[in-house]
C-alpha cells in the first residue's frame, strides 16, 4: 500500500511567483507580420498562415501551462497539510481549521478554477497538456464531490488527526531544526480549535471509523510526547519560545485526549441505540467514487465481473501446479478430488516455511539490496542508487487500517528526501495473529510483498514519478496506477526469473494474486451488494486461501475504505493488457526496460492516460 499522507532535504522557500517562473519557461514568440499578404506568392502566404497557426497554438499551450502552475499554487496555499506532504512548507505553520468557512473557501476556489480551465478547449491542446487538463478537471470535480456529496467530514472521524503533518515536519530536514520547531509551535496553538470544529462537524459516524479514529489519535499522542519537549529544551529557541512550547504542548495533548473521550462516548451511545451509520456506501456513491478515484474506461460493476473471471483462471492455474507438486510433498497420500481442497492443503503445508517473529523486519531489510541487484543485472528499469529506501516500524498514528506494510514517499517538490518502507511489527497484533501473519507472509510471499512495496514496485515507481516533467501528473497521483504498477511488478519479476521459476513460488504468487482479485470482488460485494462478514471471511479463507489474520484484517479494511481495494486489480489489468498488446505489435523490437522507463516517465497518471500518451501519433 502506498501513502503520501494525502499518501523530505533542503529548504524550499521560493515564492509562488518564483515557482511559476521556475516551472514554466517563458517563450517569446515573434510573429512575422507582412503589410499586405495579398502581395506575397501563394506559397509564401501559406507559410505565413501555417506559422501564424503554429504561434497561436504555442501561445495557447503557454497560457494553459501558466494557468496550471497558478492553480497548483492556489491549491497548495488552500491546503497547507497537503502541501507539506508534497514538499512545500511556506504555509506549514498554518493549521487548517476544517470549519464551514474553509469549506466555502474551497468551493469558491473550485468554481473559479473550473471556470478558468473552461476557457480552454482540451481538444485543441497537445496530448501532454490535454491529459493535464483532464486530470486537473477530475481533481477539482472530485474535491467538490467529496465535500458536497460524499461528505466524509460528517461521518468519518478518522479524517481528523493533527499528528501526521507535525511528524512530517519534525522528521523532514527541509529547514534547520529550530525553524521546524517554530512551525510546530505555531500549529500547536490551534489544536484545541481544530478538534472542537471536528466534534461540531460529526453527525452520525460509523462505529468502524470511530474505532479507527480513537486508535490513531491515541497513537498521535506519541508524536506530541516528552521527547519533543526535550528537543525543544535542547534547541536554539529563545526562552520565550521554549516557555510557550511548554504551555501549548500539554494543552494540545489535552485537546486530543478530550477528542478521544468524546469519540468513546459517541461510540458507546451509538452502540446502545443501534443508530450508527452503516459503513456501506451503496451503489450510487460507490460508482461515483470509483469514477473519480480510479479514472478507468470501465465501471465498478464491469471490473467486478472481470475479477470473478480472473478468480476462475487463477484457480485453474494453481490446480495444475498443485497436482504436479502433490507427489513431492505428500508421497503417501492420495490426491483429493476437489481442486480447491488440494490447493489449500498444499499451501497450508508450504506456509510452515517462514522467518521467526523477531526476524520479520530484519528479513525485509535483507531482501531490499537483493531485489536492487536483480533489477540491475536483468536491466529491467532505471534505478537511483543515491536515494536509499529506509525500512522502519510503522508510526503509531498510522496503524490500525489493516495494512501491514506501506510506503511513505516524499512529494515532487522535495524528491531528494527520505522514502520510508513502513512495516508494522507483528507482535502489535498479539501472539495468535502474529503467528498467523508469519504463515501468511511465508518464505515466498514475503518476497512478493517486498517486490510490491519496494523494488521495483512502489518505491521505484515513485522515484520516477517525482522526475516527471508534469507537476499535475506527479501531484495528483492516481491510486490505480500506483497500486497497479506494484502488482504488475510482482508478476513481471517472476516472469524474468526471480525465484528461479520454482513451482512453489508460482503457487504462492497465485495465492497473492487471488488476494488482489478478491480485493476487487469483496469491495464491490460488501459495499454495493451487501455481503456480510461471515461470507466475506469464508471466501477469503476457502477460495483465496488466506490465513485468519489476513482475512480478519481485510474485513476491517473493507469497513474502513471504499473503492481503494479495487485499485490493485484494475490498474494491474490495464497495465498488463497494454504491455502484452505492445509486445504483439512490436515483436522482436519490443524492449522491456524501455517500456518500463517510458511508462513510468508520465508520473502517477491514470493508466488510461499513460496508454493514450504512449500510443499518441
Amino acid at each position: 500500500m502506498y501513502t503520501r499522507q494525502d499518501i523530505l532535504g533542503s529548504a524550499i522557500s521560493l515564492t509562488p511567483k518564483a515557482w511559476i517562473a521556475l516551472m514554466i519557461p517563458i517563450v517569446m514568440l515573434i510573429a512575422c507580420q507582412p503589410t499586405d499578404g495579398n502581395d506575397l506568392p501563394a506559397e509564401s502566404a501559406t507559410q505565413v498562415t501555417e506559422t501564424s497557426t503554429h504561434e497561436r497554438a504555442a501561445e495557447t499551450v503557454e497560457a494553459f501551462n501558466e494557468l496550471t502552475a497558478q492553480l497548483i499554487e492556489e491549491m497548495l496555499e488552500l491546503r497547507p497539510e497537503w502541501a507539506i506532504y508534497q514538499g512545500r512548507y511556506e504555509n506549514a505553520d498554518r493549521l487548517t481549521i476544517p470549519d464551514r468557512a474553509h469549506r466555502e473557501e474551497t468551493t469558491t476556489f473550485i468554481d473559479s478554477a473550473l471556470q478558468r480551465l473552461g476557457r480552454f478547449d482540451p481538444e485543441s491542446l497537445p496530448a501532454a497538456e490535454r491529459t493535464d487538463y483532464e486530470l486537473l478537471s477530475n481533481r477539482l470535480e472530485s474535491m467538490r464531490w467529496y465535500q458536497e456529496e460524499f461528505r466524509n467530514w460528517e461521518w468519518m472521524p478518522s479524517t481528523y488527526n493533527v499528528a501526521g503533518p507535525i511528524a512530517q515536519i519534525l522528521n523532514t530536514e527541509f529547514a534547520p531544526e529550530d525553524e521546524r520547531l517554530e512551525i510546530v509551535l505555531a500549529r500547536l496553538e490551534h489544536v484545541p480549535a481544530y478538534y472542537q470544529v471536528a466534534l461540531d462537524n460529526l453527525d452520525t459516524p460509523t462505529l468502524e471509523h470511530l474505532d479507527l479514529a480513537i486508535g490513531q489519535n491515541r497513537g498521535g499522542l506519541s508524536v506530541l510526547n516528552d521527547d519533543l519537549l526535550e528537543r525543544v529544551r535542547h534547541s536554539g529557541l529563545d526562552d520565550a519560545q521554549k516557555e510557550l512550547f511548554e504551555q501549548r504542548l500539554p494543552v494540545a495533548r489535552q485537546a486530543i485526549n478530550d477528542w478521544i473521550e468524546a469519540l468513546e462516548a459517541k461510540q458507546e451511545a451509538l452502540t446502545e441505540s443501534a443508530q450508527a451509520r452503516s459503513f456501506r456506501i451503496g451503489e450510487r456513491l460507490y460508482e461515483q467514487k470509483f469514477a473519480y478515484d480510479i479514472q478507468a474506461d470501465f465501471t465498478a460493476a464491469e471490473l467486478y465481473e472481470r475479477a470473478l473471471a480472473e478468480k476462475e483462471r487463477l484457480h485453474a492455474d494453481m490446480d495444475e501446479i498443485a497436482v504436479d507438486l502433490w507427489p513431492e510433498y505428500f508421497p503417501d497420500r492420495e490426491l483429493p478430488d476437489e481442486p480447491l481442497v488440494r490447493i489449500a492443503e498444499l499451501i497450508d503445508h508450504l506456509s510452515e516455511r517462514h522467518v521467526k517473529l523477531d526476524e520479520f523486519v530484519d528479513e525485509i531489510r535483507r531482501q531490499i539490496p537483493l531485489l536492487e541487484e536483480f533489477v540491475r543485472e536483468h536491466d529491467l528499469v532505471d534505478q537511483d542508487p543515491d536515494k536509499p529506501l529506509l525500512v522502519r516500524e510503522t508510526p503509531e498514528y498510522m496503524r490500525g487500517t489493516g495494512a501491514i506494510a506501506s510506503i511513505s514517499a516524499p512529494g515532487p517538490f522535495n524528491p531528494g528526501a527520505e522514502t520510508y518502507y513502513n512495516v508494522t511489527p507483528l507482535d502489535y497484533y498479539g501472539e495468535e495473529l502474529a503467528a498467523s501473519y508469519l504463515r501468511e507472509y511465508n518464505h515466498w510471499i514475503l518476497q512478493i510483498l517486498n517486490i510490491h512495496e519496494a523494488i521495483p514496485g512502489h518505491y521505484t515507481q515513485l522515484l520516477h514519478a517525482n522526475r516527471s516533467p508534469s507537476l499535475v501528473k506527479s501531484l495528483f497521483g492516481n491510486g490505480a496506477m500506483i497500486e497497479g504498477w506494484a502488482v504488475y511488478a510482482e508478476r513481471m519479476m517472476l516472469e524474468e526469473g526471480w525465484g528461479d521459476h520454482e513451482p512453489e513460488m508460482w503457487l504462492m504468487y497465485g495465492k497473492w494474486a487471488l488476494r488482489v482479485t478478491f480485493n476487487a470482488i469483496l469491495d464491490y460485494a460488501v459495499h454495493v451488494l451487501g455481503m456480510e462478514e461471515e461470507e466475506a471471511v469464508r471466501l477469503m479463507r476457502e477460495e483465496a486461501f488466506q490465513e485468519v489474520s489476513e482475512a480478519t484484517q481485510k474485513w476491517r479494511r473493507l469497513t474502513l475504505s471504499q473503492v481503494q481495494l479495487t485499485s490493485y486489480f484494475s490498474g494491474y489489468a490495464e497495465i498488463y493488457d497494454f504491455r502484452e498488446r505492445l509486445k504483439a505489435e512490436q515483436g522482436e523490437d519490443f524492449n522491456l526496460r524501455d517500456f518500463h522507463n517510458e511508462f513510468l516517465s508520465y508520473g502517477s497518471a491514470p493508466v488510461a492516460t499513460i496508454i493514450e500518451l504512449m500510443t499518441e501519433e
